[in-house]
């Protein structure tokens, strides 16, 4: 589990194609590694990976045809990444709970300045529509976020300077693809009034 609170920024250095898989290097200088043993969970981008070798300042894990058919953001040499190690029972919850498992890819129609923040609008997969709502959490690349708004499978987002600074959200124009996870509680809550139905 994630808090979508991102630790620190890394990028790819290296990429391996391994059949349909691929095994990926990430240098992050800034991650603290004091704690981290092989076979932990690091989120990248919101997607949760299995540390398979430690380097002095970098990481390396395997990513699945399935995860990288599913994602965006993994295959690109020299991309930053969103960095957070995995919950403790003793963490803060500082954002909202996090799985790691991106429920879909949206794509953002625009990013624009207000004040001084920005407003991110972003169109979700139509599936995933009925679990957005407004003052409701979501996780964007990783990164735990507040909905303002919410039309249809559109909602927007404000930033505020410190989480652009923080995270690669910064790099995002319209037509950016981004990886969406929704709130784990109102699948849940879903699946409950399923069962009762």
């Amino acid at each position: 589990m994630f808090t979508g609170i991102i630790q620190t920024l890394g990028h790819i250095s290296h990429i391996e194609a391994r059949g349909g898989d691929l095994r990926l290097i990430i240098v992050a200088p800034g991650l603290d590694y004091s704690d981290v043993k092989l076979g932990d969970s690091i989120a990248v981008n919101g997607v949760c990976l299995t540390a398979v070798e430690l380097g002095r300042d970098s990481f390396t894990v395997d990513v699945s045809r399935e995860s990288l058919n599913c994602t965006v953001g993994l295959d690109g040499v020299g991309r930053e990444v969103n960095l957070e190690k995995a919950l403790r029972l003793a963490d803060r919850l500082g954002g909202h709970l996090v799985s790691g498992h991106v429920d879909g890819v949206g794509q953002v129609l625009s990013f624009e300045p207000v004040d001084d923040c920005f407003e991110l609008v972003i169109r979700a997969p139509q599936a995933l529509a009925k679990y957005i709502s407004a003052k409701g959490s979501i996780t964007v690349n990783g990164v735990s976020l507040t909905t303002n708004r919410v039309e249809g499978a559109d909602f927007s987002i404000n930033l505020i300077p410190h989480t652009l600074e923080q995270t690669t959200l910064k790099h995002l124009k319209a037509e950016s693809p981004v990886n969406l996870e929704v709130d784990l509680i109102a699948r849940y809550i879903e699946r409950m009034l399923g069962n009762r139905g």
